[in-house]
């Protein structure tokens, strides 16, 4: 693609939180490109104190999935090249359209669909929070000709790439090392848990017969554990 070639911002709707099947009408061109997108991000945090004790500083929850604002323009006054009401219907199928692949349910799901928001560098996955819909131009026969929709998606995070996003050593993760030259699973074991007696259970994990011999390159997992004293 040509620097100079104007690609639109697309909406595509699926299934299922990984996104690997596509709902049957669900994709979405948008008439034109936003002038501005909106990341929202939250922080979330305990206050809670145990009875009679002073006031402690709050402690870190998590990090909640970013919001997007976004705004759509529906046009159907001729202003836009190839943009009139030539069937007299004004905007209603576009706005329909555009409902089906952000809006509408999934049968089997009973919410919304997830959906992939494409433009330039933007890449957002999520689901629909809310939506309005503005009509601001009619037909004399009241059609609606140009409306503004709002709309406000919750982003989400598969729980692989959540993972390797967070990339910490808390023990309540799935975590992938790869042996370097010098580790034992034993020392693995400790930079995660910080505790290497849990390296059988790695070792049973990972299904390892011989545990002494790791090899440079070699991927382990280290599940969630129920930590004992």
């Amino acid at each position: 693609m040509s620097k100079g070639e104007l690609k639109k911002l697309r909406i595509t709707a699926y299934k299922d939180d990984k996104f690997t099947e596509k709902a049957g009408d669900g994709e979405f061109t948008s008439l034109l490109n936003p002038e501005k997108y909106i990341f929202k991000y939250k922080v979330e945090y305990s206050e809670a104190q145990g009875q009679g004790t002073s006031a402690t500083a709050p402690k870190f929850v998590r990090t909640v999935p970013e919001d997007l604002d976004l705004e759509f323009l529906f046009d159907r006054t001729g202003v836009l090249k190839g943009q009139d009401n030539k069937n007299g219907d004004g905007i209603i199928d576009d706005i329909e359209k555009f409902r089906r692949v952000v809006f509408d349910y999934d049968g089997d799901e009973h919410k919304p669909f997830y959906v992939m928001i494409g433009w330039g560098t933007l890449l957002f996955k999520g689901s629909l929070l809310e939506m309005s819909i503005e009509f601001k131009l009619f037909a004399p026969d009241g059609t609606p000709l140009r409306a503004v929709a709002r709309a406000k998606f919750k982003g989400t995070v598969e729980d692989d790439l959540r993972v390797a996003k967070e990339n910490n050593n808390s023990p309540d993760l799935t975590h992938v090392r790869t042996v370097m030259e010098g580790d034992t699973l034993p020392l693995m074991t400790f930079k995660i848990y910080g505790d290497s007696k849990y390296y059988l259970q790695v070792a049973a994990a990972n299904k390892l017969t011989n545990f002494r011999r790791l090899k440079p390159g070699q991927k382990i997992h280290f599940p969630p554990i129920e930590k004992v004293s």
